[in-house]
């Protein structure tokens, strides 16, 4: 189809309209900017019961994150900072998820002001992945690297329209790479792409859809209208606003939110966020799978990102994260490769869940190989190159476990069934014993010596704690992680 075409048909406004309550959407901008307006500083009691309400795993409301972006007091924000990070464990337990993003095309019809795929950006190599190609990323990453899970990402363009979302997830999952004990291979694809249609979205499901990514980029309108040009896809705000009410019509239940801190007020976009939160809520009885806060970085030839009056300084990216991990304490949260190492390292401890790792975001950038970042290849530049190894032991070396798990995902445990077992903190208890089983597997398969060693301490500090505690499902842990030393693999509870 002609692309002026494939333009004009993409947006329904029916899958808009039958979704709004009372002709108006659900961000109301002047309430979340009196709301945001600097108030009197809450009291310290009721601080304290606002993380209360966190600890038992139930989400704010909007006054009680309003409440939380007025406290100045040091002391405060320590304390919230601690009952952010006990809250992930309560939920997560010690555990982190690791993935890598694989971009697929940086062809786009959109003209975003901040990002270097744009439509207008001269500079920018432009290529969309064959099958073949796709094949050969999956390979490295799962059978070089020893990836599980990918974030695998999509401009919006005819040429990786949903028939090609499909046909590449199918791709990513028939790859099988022999490793030395047994087969590298992607067990979870999420996926970051435009907003799609209902139908389209039932037809990735029936695929095997991950996780659904779609990021507002800012909730503030009137940004919204300067960053994303008339004309184009991206500027109906409301087409992408809807797109998780579609995807969770269509039965896709896992979405993550997002946006790209930098573009406005970051009070404001937290509030966004936890207004969405609060919508899904509200409409279909389940709240975003993931949260992700990337901020706004460098790009080629892309001069708005080093303009931008808005953008976030390191301690208010902290702030960030721990009321994101207040506001709704069950999500899990990524903390993406555009953040400097020693940040990561920090940011991590505000209850942070998942990360990715050996990250390479150019068009075929995995099987290419390049040890430098390339630009014109990129949508932005990143902050950690390091690699999965590196990062893996580092995160041991903090007593944390680095989960290749998804077994929740192929047992069912999505959706409403998931968010029930995470704030009961019985998913928590899953995760650890299918956390000490896969990072097993990628030590064996993957992991270099030194980065091995210090693993093992964290698995036998995990198991103790397991045998200790009297899980009556000890015995069966410890066999399945017997079996998954003499060479089996995917061993799940």
């Amino acid at each position: 189809m002609e692309k002026t075409k494939w333009e004009h048909a993409r947006v329904k406004p029916r899958e808009i309209e039958k979704y709004i309550d009372n002709g108006k959407d659900f961000i109301p901008n002047a309430e979340i900017e009196e709301k945001i307006r600097p108030q009197k500083e809450p009291d310290q009691k009721r601080v304290k019961d606002i993380l209360a309400k966190s600890m038992s795993i139930e989400t704010l409301s909007e006054d009680e994150l309003a409440a939380l972006l007025n406290v100045t007091d040091e002391k405060s924000w320590d304390e919230m900072k601690r009952v952010a990070l006990k809250i992930k464990h309560k939920v997560y337990d010690n555990r982190v998820v690791t993935f890598a993003p694989l971009y697929m095309g940086n062809k786009c019809v959109n003209n975003c002001l901040y990002c270097a795929f744009r439509k207008d950006n001269d500079s920018a190599k432009r290529r969309v992945l064959t099958i073949k190609e796709v094949e050969k990323e999956t390979e490295i990453l799962a059978g070089k690297i020893g990836h599980k899970r990918l974030i695998v990402v999509y401009g919006e363009h005819p040429e990786t329209d949903a028939d090609y979302i499909a046909r590449t997830l199918k791709a990513i999952y028939g790859v099988k790479v022999r490793t030395k004990n047994a087969w590298g291979q992607i067990r979870r694809a999420n996926v970051n792409a435009a907003p799609l249609r209902v139908k389209e979205l039932k037809k990735l499901r029936e695929v095997g859809i991950g996780t659904y990514q779609v990021f507002q980029e800012t909730y503030h309108k009137k940004t919204y209208e300067k960053v994303h040009p008339a004309g184009t896809l991206k500027a109906n705000y409301a087409w992408r606003l809807y797109c998780m009410h579609r995807s969770m019509e269509a039965g896709v239940d896992d979405v993550g939110l997002g946006v790209l801190f930098g573009l406005s007020d970051w009070r404001f976009e937290v509030m966004g966020l936890l207004y969405h939160a609060r919508e899904l809520k509200k409409k279909f009885g389940v709240g975003p799978h993931t949260i992700s806060f990337p901020r706004l970085e460098a790009a080629e030839n892309t001069p708005f990102t080093s303009a931008s009056k808005y953008k976030v300084n390191d301690e208010d990216f902290k702030k960030i994260v721990t009321l994101i991990r207040l506001a709704v304490p069950h999500t899990g949260m990524i903390l993406t490769a555009r953040e400097r190492p020693e940040i990561r390292k920090e940011v991590i401890s505000l209850g942070c869940t998942q990360f990715d790792a050996s990250t390479r975001i150019g068009i075929g950038a995995y099987s290419d190989r390049y040890s430098e970042q390339e630009g014109k290849r990129q949508q932005f530049l990143l902050g950690d190159t390091r690699s999965l190894d590196e990062i893996v032991r580092e995160q041991a070396s903090e007593g944390r476990i680095t989960s290749f798990c998804t077994a929740g995902y192929r047992c069912g445990r999505t959706g409403e069934c998931i968010m029930d077992l995470l704030k009961t903190g019985q998913e928590g208890k899953f995760c650890k014993l299918n956390a000490i089983l896969t990072f097993r597997e990628w030590l064996d398969d993957f992991a270099s010596e030194e980065t091995r060693i210090v693993g093992e301490k964290v698995i036998e500090k995990e198991i103790d704690q397991i045998k200790e505690e009297d899980w009556p499902i000890y015995p069966q842990l410890m066999e399945y992680y017997e079996r998954i030393k003499n060479g089996e693999r995917d061993l799940y509870f």
